[in-house]
């Protein structure tokens, strides 16, 4: 897949083809960018359930025409109830990694929709709620066909989520993993989305879902209370941005890892390096990868708990000092624990020029694994990123926002292009942002080409132990052996094309309202345009 489709009329981006063509409806309908997102945005957390959900959080950079963007921080804060005392009583020493013990934050997702909608309120006539969740409601009604990545992992994780209460009912074929193909329906998913479109967003919080799921929550033994869900607000913040030669980047603050991804670019367009796919691009931004995450992983938190404006990383002396710790030709030594995650990253610009670059997840496949009965919702686990250390990094407090490794990117070229891109992968979605963007807008490649091209992580993703560069197979061997030699932990995985790598996406528009995009062969969606 190396050709990139181009239109004029409006774009989105999705890693499934129903959330795609659900987004690209609405903007033919006369939608703007934020409403064909948000009916995007439920339709993949139907057809796309072991990635992202309304169980989960999202992020979200929306930007007017011609204007920066704004962020959206839907991320939900642990249950007041979750201290280290509470889970010591239970007789657990450290936070599990599925069942009602993982399900310990509220899910911020739909909050962060409704603040998006408020963002966008100025933009003109929006179309109604119940136009916007109706693709969502009919695929969770009569069915969808169960994708090669969920059936796939439903078999790899199904010693660890077949017994989590709810799952089985939900997600497998009279207990058996299903095959791909399989349809599958979510009649009680259904019924929560109709109850949104009829009552509004905010009953999710405040209102009979927040009862329901706060109810079926307690029921399996997690923290979670009505109180926590009442608590919840998702917030409207300035953009994190730095500058390179001929655009501006803007990412997620806090508690992503948006610094990160931007301190990467930054670094790496300061080697000066001129040629793409050979030893020193992917040398240079596993160096500046390791240095950005140096930053992240001692400062990097909920805000509210940080004691340093993450800013001050980003301005053009800070990068540039932290671009001179890399070294040109020699690796540095990198044993680091990487945090897994699952998500999906959407884009979209309308016939406007109005922005949206937006991810939505559950953090691990399938989140905790837990579906509440009442609602069908699948709940995530990002609580599991806490310690019940106090001198941990990120030590379980109540109330507290856990760290993220979400953050949905956007650019504004000089030129009048604007860019929006990102990744799922945990670890690996500044890594996988790095490569898309310097392979397109520093290296001239083609969008498709460059999404398509071979990838690397540093790290570990997907549940992975090892923390190794892991390359995808379609390397050449003389740069396999160029990155050993340098001392890098080289593991060449088998597939051309790895799920490890994460499932991007990216939508350009140029100044004359010419809209190119591109989506990733890694995974199952398209670009939707019309």
């Amino acid at each position: 897949m190396l050709n990139t489709p181009r239109s004029l009329g409006g774009m989105l981006v999705a890693p499934h083809h129903l959330a795609a063509q659900a987004g690209r409806d609405v903007l033919k309908e006369g939608g703007h960018a934020v409403d064909a997102m948000l009916a995007a945005a439920a339709t993949i957390a139907v057809v796309y359930p072991h990635m992202n959900g309304i169980g989960g959080d999202g992020f979200w950079l929306i930007a007017r025409a011609g204007q920066d963007p704004v962020a959206v921080d839907a991320c939900g804060a642990a249950a007041l109830a979750a201290t280290p005392e509470w889970y010591r009583e239970r007789g657990v020493q450290q936070i599990p990694e599925r069942g009602p013990l993982a399900s310990l934050t509220v899910a911020g997702s739909i909050g962060g929709w409704q603040q998006a909608r408020n963002v966008a309120a100025d933009w003109g006539p929006a179309l109604p709620l119940s136009r916007l969740l109706a693709d969502a409601i009919h695929h969770a009604r009569n069915g969808v066909a169960t994708s090669r990545s969920q059936a796939e992992l439903s078999i790899s994780k199904f010693d660890a989520l077949a017994n989590v209460p709810g799952f089985a009912e939900q997600f497998l074929d009279q207990g058996r993993p299903p095959a791909e193909g399989w349809v599958f329906r979510q009649p009680a998913l259904a019924d929560t989305l109709e109850q949104l479109a009829r009552a509004g967003l905010d009953d999710f919080y405040r209102g009979d879902l927040a009862r329901a799921q706060a109810d079926d929550l307690a029921a399996v033994g997690s923290p979670l209370r009505l109180e926590d869900f009442a608590r919840h607000q998702s917030l409207v913040l300035p953009a994190l941005s730095t500058r390179l030669n001929g655009a501006t980047l803007f990412n997620q603050p806090p508690p992503t890892q948006g610094m990160a991804s931007l301190m990467i670019l930054g670094m790496f367009e300061r080697l000066g390096i001129t040629e793409a796919e050979g030893f020193d691009h992917v040398h240079g931004l596993v160096e500046a990868t390791k240095q950005a995450f140096i930053v992240r992983d001692a400062h990097c938190t909920d805000p509210a708990h940080m004691t340093v404006d993450v800013a001050e990383f980003l301005t053009a002396e800070a990068i540039r000092q932290r671009a001179g710790n890399i070294d040109r030709q020699r690796a540095l030594p990198w044993p680091h624990p990487g945090q897994p995650g699952d998500t999906i990253w959407m884009g979209c610009i309308d016939q406007y020029g109005n922005a949206v670059s937006f991810i939505q997840s559950i953090y691990w496949e399938f989140g905790s694994g837990v579906v509440l009965p009442q609602t069908g919702l699948l709940w995530q686990n990002r609580g599991v990123s806490f310690s019940l250390d106090a001198d941990g990094a990120h030590p379980l407090q109540p109330g507290r926002k856990p760290f993220h490794t979400l953050n949905p990117a956007m650019a504004r070229f000089d030129d009048g292009r604007t860019m929006v891109y990102g990744t799922m992968g945990g670890e690996g979605q500044p890594q996988s942002q790095a490569a898309l963007f310097s392979r397109y807008a520093l290296f001239n490649q083609p969008l498709q080409q460059a999404i398509t091209a071979p990838r690397w992580l540093l790290g570990r993703t997907w549940g992975d132990t090892t923390t190794t560069l892991k390359l995808e197979s379609r390397f050449e061997p003389a740069l396999v052996q160029a990155l050993v030699d340098a001392g890098h932990n080289v593991e060449v995985l088998d597939a051309p094309f790895s799920d490890t790598m994460g499932h991007a996406g990216a939508i350009v528009r140029h100044a004359d309202g010419v809209l190119e995009g591109a989506t990733d062969p890694r995974a199952d969606g398209i670009v939707a345009a019309h």
